[in-house]
């Protein structure tokens, strides 16, 4: 049976085109030979169709043999078929064609009359041979193409050898043979060819090797097979590794893949490809060829998947060196295996599939047994990972787990917390014994708490804990560590404070210091937990516990908790207890209090704190690697350079950690939330805000005072700027009521200026004064800095509308203290925005000094770049009747689009209307109508459905 796959179809073809370029002039220049070589399924019959539509001229005979894998072959077999489709001139044969009436009866018409038979049967052979040459020979300018010749017969390779060695002058000759290795010219046999290639000099001469295609190359394949116009790298990259770039396993899998399309395209997980049928025949057809020795060791290749030397092949094979080297030698021969670099493996990934599936099934566990075993062997680190594997499949599992166990344990001890977490999941999965389950469920909560999981983990501990086979201190710390990692990471916040008090009882019976842990960390305040008052009798508890603790570790963790909870809270002793931290915090304690406090005194105004704690968050992190706290730390620092109007490059790295950090719901939000005001105020695209901001409170799981309140505030900026009070005062009310029923007025400092703002505007003024009496209560006896420049923002608000006359000193001077404040603080961007306010109010009031101070608003947004705000301010000076002033010393853009054009040209390309484009920019239509006119003029296009690939948007 010839199992050799059929040739590709028609319509992609990548990768060749070069050699095509370079063949064309070769094959036109006769006589000429052109020998093609390569593996099954690489393209070589492909090749040879696209050589021949560009070669012939019109008139030319082209004329293709294909020779068959056969146990018994018919001599010039491929020949026969080949010529007998010719239809040569009879006045072009000569007399020694009629040599050929038995072997061509389909021309027996054509062809002059027989000679005698010849009395020696090698005369007779010989008389052949020259009459096929004679024949071919008057076929003129003709092209003669003989495929496979790795299964040619003794009589077409004497042919052959005949041709090559005095081919006729207008002939074109290609071989195609299948070949693992670039074939040599003067070796007979030479991987693939069965005769030895000597042409003379006269006759031009081209060979080439066909390789598997590269990865790009399959990337590119895939596409033009799809219909898409690229694939991503990571699927063109596992395409790769389940083909080998082989085009013809390519198409096979994307034929018969159930719908490639959608991994394709990135929009789902990447399932493993299915093994298609045709791929199998080639693979278990390769098998069969080969001795039985090269069987064994192909099959101890597919069990031990990646690369192996000699002696492990062997071992699993059950062969002494000498015969697994031998063996190898024949695999090689017929493409079974790869050489690289002293090991050997399986070509490819379907290929490795195809021969695992072909070794019996009785057999299997027997090779993983021996694989295990051999690479127990192995020196240097074991492969331990590779190993379970085996002894699993095997039916090992005491042992699979164990290995499991002990890779993890290693991955533990190098602070590779996310690994050592997969590993421990693992070895639960593999049934382990109740001593063992229980072992390993301690050790993975202590080392997932670093690690960036998913919901794997905490479904694996509560399993654990519902068999109630753990003591009190084991429960205990499992109860807290799976607390915190659905605090953590999971989104699931009072859940998780919830799941921490459950291990106090446990705890208290076992360690005073591990209950006096769990306490401080429930103590530790957010909008979404318990109102500040529950947080504070816990931290009272954990101080009651605190003198009983002896073990200097535990002992640090409490110590940094409760400073961490001061902090947030905005207790004056925070300081204090921060600065009674023992030096014994380093690593990844040192990390994580660090970072918490960074959080905090950003939130709540403490720039130069905030810069101090994250400068020692970085350098603990740096030290330690676990993902979960560089996550933690980077989160913090993009915040942190928010808030203090560091916008240059911002947007971008939020955006990676937005992209990164999805499986850890607060940090998610956290970026999500930066994206989003950046969105907001540097790209003015409010509806891409608003969505951003939306994602971010639904993901937050406890929220420690920053997300809720910041997306509320901008939410109800971009109502106030569309003139909707009534909805910005209901897009306020959410994160309002988690502040009143938390307590936590200290992180009211983003919500509550614009909540007053919204409150006067839909006349609400008595709703407005209650709120901010409320804040003035919550942050009375509070360190809260920022809070406090919120609260004289309320003030001037307030004072401007039913307090002293506008302008008149009263409110000028709230406004003036408020800004100065938010200043002092390091806060540019609420600096402009109660500029803005007070800018606003005089121009209103008619009141001198009311442009000068929106122009300095405008100035400080555009200092970082907040271009939302300054049209707002812009158009503010527009409706009071100002003229608005470029910055001094701007100069003019000329031929190239201003800011303003090029945000008004970018949105009219995405398809808005100017209706659209001036409520996202707050500019009056007619303004918007202008701009679009003007950068069509200076594109020079006529239309604004062509904007876009001008701006290369």
């Amino acid at each position: 049976m010839n199992a050799d796959p059929p040739t590709s179809a028609p319509g992609v073809l990548i990768g060749r085109s070069a050699l095509l370029d370079d063949l064309h002039p070769v094959l036109d220049r006769r006589p000429a030979v052109v020998v093609i070589t390569g593996e099954a399924g690489v393209g070589k019959s492909r090749l040879v169709g696209e050589l021949l539509t560009r070669t012939p001229p019109s008139g030319a005979v082209t004329l293709v043999a294909r020779c068959q894998e056969s146990d018994a072959p018919f001599p010039f077999a491929p020949l026969v078929e080949a010529l007998s489709l010719s239809r040569p001139r009879q006045a072009d044969l000569t007399p020694l064609t009629g040599a050929l009436r038995g072997l061509l009866p389909d021309l027996a018409d054509l062809l002059p009359p027989a000679p005698p038979p010849a009395d020696d049967p090698r005369a007779g052979r010989h008389r052949v041979l020259r009459a096929l040459r004679a024949l071919t020979a008057s076929l003129g300018r003709a092209v003669l193409v003989v495929e496979d010749l790795q299964w040619a017969d003794e009589s077409t390779c004497a042919f052959l050898r005949t041709v090559v060695s005095d081919p006729p002058p207008h002939l074109g000759l290609v071989l195609t043979a299948r070949s693992h290795t670039a074939p040599h010219i003067d070796a007979e046999g030479g991987d693939g060819l069965p005769f030895p290639l000597r042409p003379p000099a006269q006759v031009t001469v081209a060979e080439v090797h066909l390789l598997p295609l590269s990865m790009a190359e399959t990337g590119a394949l895939a596409a033009g097979l799809l219909g898409v116009r690229a694939v991503p790298e990571e699927f063109a990259d596992r395409l790769h590794r389940w083909t080998g770039g082989l085009p013809y396993v390519v198409e096979e899998v994307l034929r018969r893949w159930p719908d490639p399309t959608a991994c394709s395209t990135g929009t789902a997980e990447m399932p493993e490809p299915p093994l298609p049928a045709s791929v199998r025949r080639v693979v278990v057809e390769r098998l069969r060829r080969l001795p039985s020795d090269a069987r064994r060791v192909v099959a101890a290749a597919a069990v031990l998947g990646d690369p192996a030397p000699v002696p492990l092949l062997g071992a699993v094979a059950g062969l002494g060196e000498r015969e697994t080297r031998s063996a190898l030698a024949a695999a090689l021969k017929e493409g079974a295996v790869r050489a690289t670099g002293g090991t050997y493996a399986l070509p490819y990934e379907l290929a490795r599939r195809a021969t695992y599936e072909a070794v019996a099934e009785p057999e299997r566990p027997v090779l993983h047994l021996r694989a295990a075993r051999a690479l127990t062997r192995h020196t240097g680190p074991l492969p331990l990972v590779r190993i379970a594997g085996h002894y699993r499949s095997a039916g090992h599992h005491t042992h699979a787990v164990r290995c499991l166990e002990a890779a993890a344990d290693r991955a533990a001890a190098g602070g590779d917390a996310g690994t050592a977490t997969d590993r421990y999941l693992d070895a639960l999965r593999g049934g382990p014994s109740a001593v063992v389950r229980d072992r390993l469920a301690l050790k993975l909560a202590r080392v997932a708490l670093n690690a960036r999981t998913g919901p794997q983990v905490p479904a694996a501990l509560r399993q654990v804990l519902d068999q109630h086979s753990l003591g009190p201190g084991p429960s205990g710390e499992i109860r807290l560590l799976l607390g915190l990692l659905l605090r953590n990471q999971s989104g699931s916040g009072l859940e998780a404070l919830e799941e921490i008090a459950r291990a106090v009882p446990d705890l208290l019976a076992v360690s005073t210091g591990q209950a006096a842990r769990a306490l401080s960390i429930i103590a530790i305040p957010s909008l979404k937990g318990w109102p500040i008052g529950e947080h504070r009798r816990l931290l009272a508890e954990a101080d009651r516990l605190l003198p009983r603790v002896d073990e200097e570790e535990l002992r640090s963790a409490v110590l940094a908790n409760r400073a961490t909870a001061l902090a947030l809270m905005g207790d004056p002793s925070a300081w204090q207890a921060v600065a009674d931290l023992p030096a014994a915090i380093t690593g990844e304690g040192a990390a994580r209090v660090h970072a918490n406090l960074a959080g905090a005194a950003t939130a709540l105004g403490h720039p130069e704190r905030a810069r101090a704690f994250q400068a020692r968050a970085w350098e603990a992190v740096r030290t330690n690697h676990a993902p979960y706290l560089e996550a933690f730390v980077e989160t913090t620092d993009i915040l942190a350079a928010f808030t203090s109007g560091r916008w240059k490059g911002l947007l971008e790295r939020a955006e990676r950690a937005e992209a990164q950090y999805r499986n850890v719901p607060d940090f998610h939000a956290e970026a999500l939330l930066v994206c989003g005001l950046l969105r907001l105020h540097t790209k003015g695209q409010t509806d891409v805000a608003r969505r951003l901001l939306e994602r971010a409170v639904r993901t937050t799981a406890l929220d420690t005072g920053v997300v809720l309140t910041s997306a509320a505030a901008a939410a109800v900026r971009i109502h106030l700027a569309a003139d909707r009070p009534a909805q910005a005062v209901r897009a306020m009310e959410g994160a309002l009521h988690q502040v009143r029923r938390t307590g936590a007025w200290v992180w009211a400092s983003a919500l509550a200026p614009p909540a007053v703002q919204a409150l006067v505007r839909d006349g609400r003024d008595t709703e407005a004064h209650r709120l901010v009496a409320e804040l003035a209560d919550g942050i009375a006896d509070r360190d809260a800095p920022a809070a406090r420049a919120a609260l004289l923002t309320c003030r001037a608000l307030l004072g401007a509308t039913n307090g002293p006359q506008a302008g008149t000193g009263g409110s000028d001077a709230l406004y003036a203290a408020a800004a100065d404040a938010w200043t002092a603080l390091e806060r540019p961007y609420e600096a402009a925005y109660v500029r803005e306010a007070w800018g606003l109010r005089l121009l209103a009031a008619g009141a001198a000094g009311g442009r000068t101070v929106l122009h300095e608003a405008i100035t400080a947004y555009q200092d970082i770049d907040a271009v939302w705000d300054v049209l707002r301010c812009q158009r503010g000076l527009r409706e009071h009747g100002q003229v608005t002033v470029r910055r001094p010393g701007a100069l003019g853009y000329g031929d190239h689009l201003s800011p303003r054009e090029r945000a008004v040209a970018r949105l009219a390309s995405l398809g808005l209307s100017n209706r659209e484009i001036a409520r996202e920019l707050v500019l009056s239509h007619r303004t918007v109508e202008h701009h679009v006119a003007r950068a069509l003029r200076k594109l020079g296009l006529s239309s604004r459905t062509e904007i876009g690939s001008q701006l290369g948007l």
